[in-house]
């Protein structure tokens, strides 16, 4: 500012009439501030960007320009794929264009506007040199459209270049950061004398260094945060924070957030990772035709329309049917209740209003509808970043009215290409939270520390990956159409990135903080910068600032309860043999009604194989009961139709059951062959999945019998069919009187005169029958223990968790009782 000040007066240049350029907009008050300091009363000089400069005068793109707004772009994008010939690659190369052509503007911007057909005459016969082979049609494509997309576009900028807004300036004085920029340096050299160009000077000399040394990502942020914490408590506020890894630094924010520190991040994050963009972007998975039920229900859990107690209904219902698609669901499948079934259709019908095709306009304002309609619009107005994706994708109605004029908003996409169009929106814009002014942190960029008068900075994530001494340059377009365009090279890269890093190295504190290994433990080295100043021995390893406690560690114990008001008043099969396996399984699952919820988006499994099997066979006896005696092929072909019905009725996507499906001709021969010798003993089917209960003292047994027959002479068959290997089935009546399924089926029918055996089906279609052989006292000693058992937890006997056996390693109750975290 003094050097301004002197040269003005040295030319006589009054300060309203000269422009300042500087590298980046967050310079603008800090410059203001110092120019003020300096001169505190008369005209300051007027500080801008380009950019900002060229806002003053109004303008427009055209149908076909590069607006540097990338919903439109993107649109612009297809309309030239589709004019160069690529309309069935439009979607996936739309994306990749608009990246080239951002690039290539900064070089066209540079040009003036009425040299700028000349310059791309110049260039266009030799920017595709070394393109020809056929391998690389699509990028030569790409780099050819870009490059006639930016020649042909109309720019902001040009009002500064032809002369409209420099017309009036006496002064103009351009202040370099890290990298030269191409329109500041076109400008300066129209302007020749008229202007001057300075470079921004690191202070100096060199602050103290710190060096931290971490072992992970997650020590690394420990001891950033922890850094920024000593530096504010020594005074020195603002600390400037280094966004080089936006990972670490959002983990370094939280941390810091959780210590109620002020923090103003100028670099922002993606606005797709925001609540209010992700809502915007469930809603619209959700709608899509075959949206996962998952999906459906992930964007019905955050609309307010709807309440929880009915999605929690919804999902309920959904899980118990299992079907992946929600499609797939039917009317029938929310039950008896009127609410759910209504709820049911009204989510129907708001997916169905987005599955048309339609223009692009009238896809903004259906989307609009959509979030009215489930109370979500009004939470996005209220939000910072739910205002930053309304604007991002127009959904404000007199924003979409912009686009009422421009043909490319009249295109007719489907839901498919629409959610593809606004998800990328969102990738490529950046949200900035708003902030008070009086923050104590600034995450900002290593390469716009120039020019802020901060008394510490903290650079963590210095390590070979996220601080390179040589930067890639961005992709799209080749080293040698670089040096063509006047695009930074790697060489400039590389000087710019060893230029901020060196003026980072002249703060007055500065802590370097890098990673040993990445989080999939792979070995990191620390960034060749940093190991450069190791060697020059120009910094000291730091202590670790982290402020160290001392901690007692406590032995876990297995986790016992007593909970004599909650013992059940119906018990089944299932819930007895949790008792006996684990009593606190038993309490958890059974007492407190915990329970897992059940995957939809789940592969078909031998769970599966063995419901289908069940329903498979329940059918199949009872139509032959009703038709009669039938042949062995009559029988078989009665049988398939009995599976493929059974297929249908659980809604299998053709494929999903083919593994089981393969094996079912040899399950059918095998059941065909045993059923014939069972039948020939005299034995007749009676039912099958049959529901029963009786009472026991003041319990009361229930129960689902897979199959009951009769045998001659009034004895009843009660069967429960296996698709276990055939070993383990023998394993259950290796003791009997251990055995609890079969025992539990004869308790629930008392008055009958029972036989009962386990019926194992393999895969391999060998099926065989394991009776029991002690079943009537196995049955009296099981209604014994169930009474004696509840009464001991009635009076308040304790309920361990036993930690033991074959059950842990499946139970849903396990991370409940902390089994892996145990003091053995």
């Amino acid at each position: 500012m003094r050097k301004l000040r002197d040269a003005l007066a040295a030319r006589g240049t009054h300060p309203a009439r000269t422009v300042v350029l500087l590298p980046y907009a967050q310079l603008m008050p800090v410059a203001r501030q110092f120019w003020a300091a300096l001169a505190p009363t008369g005209f300051a000089p007027r500080f801008e960007t380009t950019m900002n400069w060229a806002r003053q005068r109004p303008w427009e793109p055209g149908e076909l320009d590069l607006s540097f707004d990338i919903a439109r772009d993107l649109l612009t994008a297809r309309g030239w794929l589709e004019q160069g010939g690529l309309r069935s690659q439009a979607d996936a190369l739309a994306g990749l264009l608009v990246d080239a052509a951002w690039q290539a503007a900064d070089a066209a911007r540079a040009v003036p506007p009425q040299r700028r057909a000349a310059w791309a005459a110049q260039l266009r016969p030799v920017l595709l040199q070394g393109m020809e082979a056929p391998a690389l049609a699509t990028e030569a494509a790409i780099a050819r459209i870009a490059f006639e997309w930016v020649a042909a576009s109309g720019y902001a900028t040009d009002a500064l270049l032809d002369g409209t807004l420099s017309a009036d300036v006496d002064l103009l004085v351009v202040l370099q950061g890290f990298q030269a920029e191409a329109i500041p340096g076109a400008l300066a050299e129209q302007l020749g004398d008229r202007a001057l160009t300075w470079p921004l000077p690191a202070p100096s000399p060199r602050g103290a260094i710190g060096l931290h040394a971490c072992a992970d990502a997650t020590e690394e942020a420990e001891r950033a945060a922890a850094c920024v914490l000593q530096r504010l408590q020594q005074g020195q506020a603002p600390v400037a924070l280094a966004a080089t890894d936006r990972v670490l630094t959002r983990r370094v924010g939280a941390l810091l957030f959780t210590r109620g520190v002020r923090v103003r991040d100028e670099t922002g994050w993606k606005l797709s990772t925001t609540r209010a963009a992700a809502h915007v972007m469930t809603a619209l998975r959700a709608c899509a035709w075959d949206a996962p039920s998952d999906s459906v229900l992930d964007w019905l859990k955050n609309i307010p329309a709807l309440g929880s107690g009915l999605v929690q209904g919804l999902e309920r219902r959904a899980r118990r049917t299992a079907q992946r698609e929600w499609r797939m669901l039917r009317e029938g499948d929310w039950g008896e209740s009127a609410a759910l079934q209504e709820a049911a259709r009204t989510v129907a019908g708001w997916r169905e209003t987005l599955q048309t095709t339609r223009t692009l306009l009238d896809w903004i304002a259906g989307t609009r509808e959509l979030l009215q309609q489930c109370g979500q619009w009004e939470l996005l107005r209220a939000d910072a970043a739910g205002m930053k994706t309304v604007d991002a994708l127009r959904l404000d109605p007199a924003a979409a009215g912009e686009w009422i004029a421009w043909p490319q908003a009249q295109r007719r996409l489907t839901l498919r290409e629409f959610t593809a169009w606004a998800n990328d929106v969102l990738e490529s814009v950046s949200f900035v939270p708003p902030h008070a002014g009086d923050e104590q942190v600034v995450v900002l960029p290593l390469n716009q520390l120039l020019g802020h008068p901060f008394a510490a900075l903290v650079m963590p994530g210095c390590d070979e990956r996220s601080l390179p001494a040589s930067p890639e340059p961005p992709a799209g377009w080749s080293q040698a159409q670089r040096r063509l365009l006047g695009l930074p090279l790697r060489e400039t890269l590389e000087a710019a990135q060893r230029s901020g890093w060196d003026c980072a190295l002249h703060t007055p504190l500065a802590d370097v903080l890098w990673r040993a290994s990445d989080d999939t433990g792979e070995r990191s080295l620390p960034s060749p910068l940093v190991q450069a100043l190791v060697v020059e021995r120009a910094a000291t390893m730091a202590p670790d600032p982290r402020a160290q406690r001392r901690e007692t560690g406590e032995a876990v114990r297995p986790p016992t309860v007593q909970a004599p008001p909650l013992v059940p008043m119906q018990l089944s099969a299932s819930s007895y043999e949790d008792l006996r396996r684990c009593p606190y399984r038993f309490f958890a699952l059974r007492m407190l009604g915990l329970k897992e919820a059940d995957e939809i988006d789940a592969e078909v499994d031998k769970r599966d194989f063995g419901t289908w099997l069940h329903g498979v066979l329940k059918t199949f006896h009872e139509t032959l009961r009703e038709r009669g005696a039938l042949d062995r092929a009559g029988r078989a072909t009665l049988l398939d139709a009995a599976a493929r019905e059974g297929i249908a009725s659980q809604r299998l996507a053709e494929g999903e059951f083919l593994p089981f499906a393969a094996g079912w001709p040899a399950v059918r021969e095998g059941y065909l062959d045993w059923l014939a010798g069972h039948e020939a003993t005299g034995a007749e089917f009676e039912s099958g999945e049959s529901e029963h209960a009786v009472p026991l003292g003041d319990l009361r047994l229930q129960g689902r019998i897979d199959r009951i027959d009769r045998l001659p002479g009034e004895v009843t068959l009660v069967m429960d069919y296996k698709t276990e290997a055939f070993q383990a089935t023998r394993d259950r009546m290796k003791a009997p009187l251990e055995d609890t399924q079969l025992a539990f089926y004869a308790a629930l029918l008392p008055q009958r005169e029972l036989r009962a055996a386990y019926l194992n089906i393999s895969e391999r279609g060998e099926v065989r029958a394991v009776e029991h052989e002690s079943l009537q006292e196995a049955a009296r000693l099981l209604q014994e223990a169930i009474q004696s058992e509840l009464r001991r937890i009635a009076e308040g006997a304790p309920l361990p968790a036993l930690g033991e056996g074959r059950v842990c390693e499946f139970c849903a109750a396990r991370g409940l009782c902390r089994r892996d975290s145990w003091s053995e």
